[in-house]
């Protein structure tokens, strides 16, 4: 069989028949031919077989790669004997360990995480030249080489995995101060870092002393102010109110590709995930893109070795990799995924929990989303869906919330293009501008709905996938509290970042983005710290009413009536959004457990007040939910 073959010229007269006229094309198909030749040859004689190559070039002429990342990419070639058969050839040594000490930690050293082709090392007397070559590449160096003997002695070669890995090591701390200090330094009033600026400290204050000075000199403040919270109460159902009655938008998941896809880089944070390893290494290999352009990031505390061993043990293949994050404060998911973000490799870039089980086709959708939307769509939202609503009362009212989040209201918000806050989780960015915004906030511990507001005060917009991410909610009353805490103490944190200058929110995001905003974000939280107020009131004014010879004045009985509402409104919304786009098995899991929703709403305010206490106290913990491998099969 010849060479030629596995780059044949028909391919190439067929394009002369087809595009007669784009000399372009035939210019392009004419290079990639002679390129698979050279490849080919040098491949032969490292004696690879003919039907492997051949195979190898079908694939990458499908990705638009190379053979070589074919070869590599499929697991078809030990990276260690590959690039010691290229060292052979060029007559060069093989190194299968760098020291990291022997290298400079210089500006763009990062570069070779993402494309690892060369490193100078400082070694004494002279320093060395480590290279890792290209089969493409191989007669051109073997001819400068042959041309420039006394280079030689300053050249060695070593494999990708390697090179990173000293690279990793020699400019660790430097990334963590950057995976920290980034966002804060470059836009200060964008990061949580300070929890409260100082006039908004005393703002605050002379609020708070005002209102409690006007409380004691009348009780109309006191009525003024609960008038105000059961309006905002009711004016934050409004928008849940508008997601139950506007219509489904409708989603085309016919993939709009043309050519070869681009590289995907999948993001994973774990810390103590040990026990899900073995799922989550099942559930990526099923992702439906070319191993060859996927390029997915573990991403773990250093000092987590049980996890990462059980990494290592799951057979993860060359496109994994597994990053290890020294250890630094704060320790907290979005500072871990910074540190990380500088090696994305991925023209889009998804984040999944250690938890999660999405979709194989997820990756396309996506993929196929972006091509068709606005320029200004930079992130997509995967439905997050419940798996385990059987397991308690608590994992039902759960499946309900997640329904009504991920299925009505941001599908909602999508369309009519107002602000988003993403869920933690199957979020799919464009890369350049997630990395040119800052990355994730490190301090903020609900960094999720931190970056949607933000986004979107830069002029972005996110937007809505339909293939599901499967995930199990907590079923325990204390894993749940743990993580609602974290979450109310973020939301929190997200609204103190965004008002310290309202009336430059107000500029950027417009009057409905700023509207929506406050609706979304303080009236979560506000509905949450005065539900019991409410249902306090409500109790004491009924049993007042049956008091012999009781009397309500007017302002009494509206109050009554709006708190009523409210508190029964919210019931029933939380129940017909979440109902509503849940299929049939969901809505056997959940049975009767609705009933409790009461009490689900009292946990809410527990998680709420105790939020409030914890940024006071202890701003940037990060209260870890544990896992464990699903009951049901992805």
């Amino acid at each position: 069989m010849r060479i030629g073959e596995y780059a044949p010229g028909g391919a190439i007269n067929g394009a002369r028949e087809n595009h007669g006229s784009n000399t372009q094309t035939i210019s392009a198909a004419a290079e990639d031919d002679d390129l698979f030749r050279t490849e080919a040859r040098v491949l032969l004689e490292l004696g690879i077989g003919k039907p492997m190559i051949a195979e190898a070039v079908a694939l990458a002429r499908a990705n638009g790669t190379s053979i070589e990342e074919q070869l590599l990419a499929s697991g078809w070639l030990l990276p260690e004997n590959y690039y010691a058969g290229l060292a052979r050839m060029l007559r060069l040594d093989f190194v299968e360990t760098l020291d990291p000490d022997l290298i400079y930690d210089i500006d763009n050293l990062d570069s070779q995480l993402l494309d690892p082709r060369m490193l100078k090392l400082h070694h004494m007397p002279q320093s060395m030249n480590v290279i890792v070559p290209q089969a493409r590449q191989i007669p051109a160096l073997q001819a400068r080489l042959a041309a420039r003997p006394d280079l030689r002695p300053h050249m060695q070669v070593t494999t990708p995995s390697e090179m990173r890995r000293a690279v990793w090591e020699r400019g660790a701390q430097r990334r963590v101060r950057q995976s920290v200090n980034t966002l804060f330094d470059r836009e200060p009033d964008m990061s949580a870092r300070i929890v409260l600026l100082g006039k908004q400290g005393f703002v605050a204050g002379v609020a708070v002393t005002a209102l409690a000075a006007g409380i004691l000199a009348s009780a109309d403040v006191l009525l003024l102010l609960h008038l105000f919270v059961s309006l905002f109460y009711l004016a934050a159902m409004a928008i849940r109110f508008l997601a139950l009655a506007k219509p489904a938008p409708r989603f085309n998941l016919r993939a709009e590709e043309n050519g070869p896809l681009p590289i995907y880089t999948v993001m994973v944070g774990l810390y103590r995930e040990a026990a899900v390893a073995e799922q989550l290494a099942a559930c990526l290999k099923r992702l439906n893109w070319p191993v060859s352009k996927l390029d997915i990031k573990l991403v773990c505390e250093a000092d987590d070795r049980e996890t990462i061993a059980a990494l290592k043990a799951q057979d993860l293949g060359p496109h994994f990799e597994i990053v290890e994050v020294p250890a630094a404060r704060p320790r907290t998911k979005p500072k871990a995924l910074n540190y990380a973000l500088t090696s994305a490799r991925g023209k889009y870039l998804a984040v999944y929990d250690a938890e999660d089980r999405p979709h194989p086709d997820q990756l396309r959708e996506a993929h196929a989303t972006f091509l068709r939307s606005p320029d200004d769509i930079v992130c997509l939202q995967a439905p997050l869906v419940i798996a385990n609503a059987r397991d308690s009362w608590i994992s039902a009212a759960f499946a309900l919330e997640y329904s009504a989040l991920f299925r009505m209201l941001l599908p909602v918000l999508a369309m009519l293009r107002l602000p988003m806050p993403l869920g933690g989780t199957s979020n799919h960015f464009k890369t350049k501008i997630l990395k040119d915004a800052g990355g994730w906030d490190p301090h903020n511990v609900t960094e999720d709905a931190d970056l949607g507001m933000r986004l979107y005060r830069r002029g972005y917009r996110c937007g809505v996938l339909s293939s599901h991410t499967l995930e199990d909610a907590p079923s325990t009353a204390k894993t749940w509290l743990h993580q609602r805490t974290r979450w109310f103490k973020g939301w929190l944190q997200t609204w103190l970042v965004l008002m310290r200058d309202p009336a430059q929110l107000l500029r950027e995001m417009g009057i409905s983005g700023f509207v929506v905003f406050q609706l979304l974000i303080a009236g979560m939280l506000l509905s949450a710290l005065a539900h019991p107020w409410m249902l306090f009131f409500i109790g004491s004014s009924i049993i007042d009413l049956f008091q012999q010879d009781a009397v309500m004045d007017p302002a009494h009985r509206v109050l009554l009536v709006m708190d009523s509402c409210n508190v029964i409104a919210s019931y029933i919304l939380f129940i017909l959004l979440g109902r509503k786009r849940m299929t049939p098995w969901e809505k056997r899991a959940l049975r009767l457990r609705w009933l409790a929703l009461p009490l689900y709403w009292m946990m809410l305010s527990i998680a709420a007040w105790r939020a409030v206490w914890q940024l006071r106290s202890n701003p940037f913990f990060w209260e870890k939910t544990p896992h464990a491998p699903s009951r049901k099969a992805a």
